[in-house]
């Protein structure tokens, strides 16, 4: 369809403007209805009631509103969804008459088509939903309900209301997407030790729009065991289902209310066109939001750059890998849709030719046709929202590195090629800087122990604040501790020796120095034994804030005892690992060298150790790599006495080779220069060791007693009075 430049803003308006209509007319208009009460209330409202009885400490009806208010917002979207559906044929014989002989844009075909859509629309909706309850949601609504913060609210609730399971289902749906609020982990913690609660109540509640991660995680697993024909399938399901919730947010974005734009003075018939625009240029800007928002991790705030192209480079090399060379072609076809002129692709492609060598033009070998209209469609709401940039004053973030240069309007293209080049240069710059440490550590400081000697350092291990001390334990003090680490785990350590986190092929045992305590207390263990464990920690932290002359003091943050036992009968070709390379305190990006440091990253940790209580095991090397996780720079083998130290950052990213038979026994430790992420539940240990007349450990004076599950604000992770006897247990992700 041939436009005129001077009625492009027109055309921005009209064409996409039914969404806008039902907005307006589901916000304003429509008959009063007599069951009005059997509709779906503001979801909105609900929550706050909801928040209201939980200060009142009115548990039932908290609970009640609470999960009426999830259960409302998800069935709003339902109902959207099915409208959406229903109505998408409406107008449709209208429509396609706009560009044919006996029709035009300026024809009344085209308010036929807006106005039949916007109708059906808004009486579907009206079916389900009250006038309320169509309106826009406040921004701190979006928020409460992004970072799942009602889960927060209701796992006290049901914790009070004495339903274990509940309250634990609740807890774990909120920590994946805050998995470093501290007193959730602890609580978490807490529920598993709980009689009645099992490891199967812990489920994500929010998972059903989480598919995409769970699949892209799966694949990269099949990946690190070389199992390519279940990377490939899992890769594709990835790349189906990133499109299907693409989809799903698009749908969101059309038929949910927006706000009217404000009036900027203009009172004639052009500011009525220039709202319609602005309203239709928003609605655009939402669905290219969309792959935005798809591309967020549970639990993390920026979004993963290029995350369909980067599956589809995944899937055609697992393809490859897995002796499917026309999938692979078809998948590469795909992904130079995205970058057609990458000189990696090109190569590929070309050594796809070859390897067939026959017929390369079938239809299995073109770019899948889903990923043909995703591009186009893109492509064309890209182009419009520029021109609303350039004619309109529309502010709009392109969230696609591979939008080509041609979509940008001569005027706008001088800003758009500064920002890709700001972009490249910190990825340079973030190369380039990859060995600079900026922790506050310099390593080379005295060691302030006798019989403790420095093994390895930075020069040995080829990298910075890195160091290996011997002689930190005795072997008696090892075979003490793991004389611990063995009761614990027979009598139940709260993990109750369940399949490492990180791979099938070993089990998993931890305790924690309050844990021992409490075994001290029943008599299952010395008490010494317990003490010891606690003193390893403190004996730990002078020599590394010794060692590494940090300028400021230094607070045990974590501390693990942890084993890893191979399972027998599943180590026959192993090629995984027993912990993937990683980094403490940051989210390793090997494939650009960058190491971000939001959550779910630890990102309070600032140094790192490991204190080793044996060696009679096969595997378990811990060894560090450069930012690209392959390049490996050093390795230490465990063994009794023997303590790693080093800064938590990303010029340390760091793995451990699998346990292929034994069982590997280690004191993991971090510390933090921030008090307020110390280990609060050493802290309830050395309070009851006080208070049991058995010697006085130092502590802060302003330290406070461990908490009991709390339900504070999602936004707020500092410490409150905590309730007596109820500590802190934080399990951690990454154990070393």
């Amino acid at each position: 369809m041939a436009l005129l430049s001077q009625y492009f803003t027109v055309y921005v308006a009209f064409i996409f403007v039914s969404p806008s209509l039902l907005s307006f007319s589901s916000a304003v208009s429509g008959a009063v209805r007599s069951n009005v009460l059997s509709l779906l209330q503001p979801y909105d409202f609900l929550y706050y009631s909801g928040v209201r009885s939980y200060f009142g400490e009115e548990w039932a009806k908290a609970a009640e509103l609470l999960e009426k208010s999830i259960w409302t917002k998800e069935t709003l979207f339902r109902v959207r969804r099915q409208c959406h559906d229903e109505c998408l044929e409406a107008g449709a014989e209208a429509m396609s008459k706009l560009d044919s002989e006996v029709g035009s844009l300026w024809d009344l075909w085209a308010l036929d088509w807006v106005q039949k859509k916007a109708e059906c629309l808004r009486f579907c909706v009206g079916r389900s939903v009250t006038h309320v309850g169509q309106l826009p949601v406040s921004t701190d609504i979006e928020y409460e309900f992004s970072t799942r913060n009602p889960y927060n609210f209701l796992q006290v609730t049901y914790y009070k209301m004495e339903k274990l399971q509940k309250a634990a289902s609740a807890a774990h749906t909120y920590f994946v997407a805050n998995p470093s609020h501290l007193e959730m982990r602890n609580n978490i913690e807490k529920y598993r030790r709980m009689e009645g609660v099992t490891e199967e109540d812990f489920q994500d509640r929010e998972a059903e729009s989480e598919k995409h991660w769970v699949l892209y995680d799966a694949a990269l697993q099949h990946e690190a065991s070389s199992d390519w024909v279940q990377a490939a399938e899992k890769w594709k399901a990835c790349v189906n289902e990133t499109l299907r919730q693409t989809e799903e947010c698009r749908v969101q974005c059309e038929v949910a209310s927006q706000r009217l734009p404000e009036d900027r003075g203009v009172d004639s018939v052009d500011g009525a066109f220039e709202k319609a625009a602005t309203l239709s240029l928003n609605l655009l800007a939402c669905r290219q939001s969309c792959v935005t928002q798809v591309a967020v991790r549970p639990g993390r705030i920026s979004a993963q750059e290029d995350y369909l192209p980067t599956q589809l480079e995944h899937l055609h090399i697992a393809q490859f890998k897995a002796g499917d060379i026309s999938g692979a072609l078809q998948t590469l076809r795909s992904l130079l849709l995205f970058y057609p002129s990458d000189q990696d692709s090109l190569d590929n492609l070309q050594l796809y030719y070859e390897t067939l060598g026959g017929d390369t033009e079938s239809q299995g070998t073109q770019p899948l046709q889903e990923l043909v209209r995703y591009i186009s469609r893109s492509l064309q709401e890209k182009k419009l929202l520029y021109f609303g940039m350039e004619s309109l004053d529309f502010t709009f973030t392109d969230p696609d590195l591979w939008t080509p240069e041609d979509v940008v309007p001569e005027s706008l293209r001088g800003i758009w090629r500064a920002e890709k080049e700001k972009i490249n240069e910190k990825i340079k710059k973030g190369e380039l800087q990859e060995e600079v440490d900026d922790s506050g550590f310099f390593a080379g400081g005295p060691v302030p122990q006798v019989g403790v000697t420095i093994t390895m350092d930075d020069e040995v291990l080829n990298g910075t604040n890195r160091v290996v001390l011997d002689g930190v334990m005795t072997e008696k003090e090892c075979a003490r501790i793991l004389q611990l680490a063995k009761v614990a785990a027979a009598v139940g350590d709260g993990y109750r020796g369940r399949r490492s986190p990180h791979t099938p092929h070993e089990t998993f045992e931890g305790l924690t120095v309050l844990r021992a305590l409490k075994l001290s207390q029943d008599g299952l263990v010395n008490q010494s034994d317990a003490r010891l464990l606690h003193e390893l920690g403190e004996r730990a932290k002078v020599l590394l804030h010794s060692y590494f002359r940090s300028p400021s003091g230094l607070f045990i943050s974590f501390t693990h005892l942890v084993c890893r036992s191979a399972v027998a009968g599943h180590q026959e070709g192993r090629l995984d690992l027993s912990h993937p390379v990683h980094v403490d305190n940051c989210l390793l990006e090997p494939e650009t060298n960058q190491c971000w440091r939001e959550p779910p990253a630890f990102i309070h940790r600032d140094l790192s150790a490991v204190l080793y209580l044996n060696d009679n095991f096969d595997g378990g090397e811990l060894f560090f790599t450069n930012r690209d996780a392959k390049t490996v720079t050093a390795r230490v083998k465990p063994s009794c006495g023997r303590l790693v130290g080093f800064s938590s950052g990303p010029v340390n990213p760091h793995g451990v080779t699998a346990v292929t038979s034994g069982r590997r026994c280690a004191l993991a430790l971090w510390f933090t220069k921030e008090k307020l992420y110390r280990d609060m539940e050493r802290e309830e240990a050395e309070a009851m060791w006080e208070a049991d007349g058995q010697g006085v450990v130092k502590k802060d004076e302003d330290q406070t007693k461990g908490s009991a599950p709390s339900g504070r604000n999602g936004r707020s992770q500092t410490t409150t009075e905590r309730s007596r006897g109820r500590g802190r247990v934080l399990g951690a992700k990454d154990e070393l």
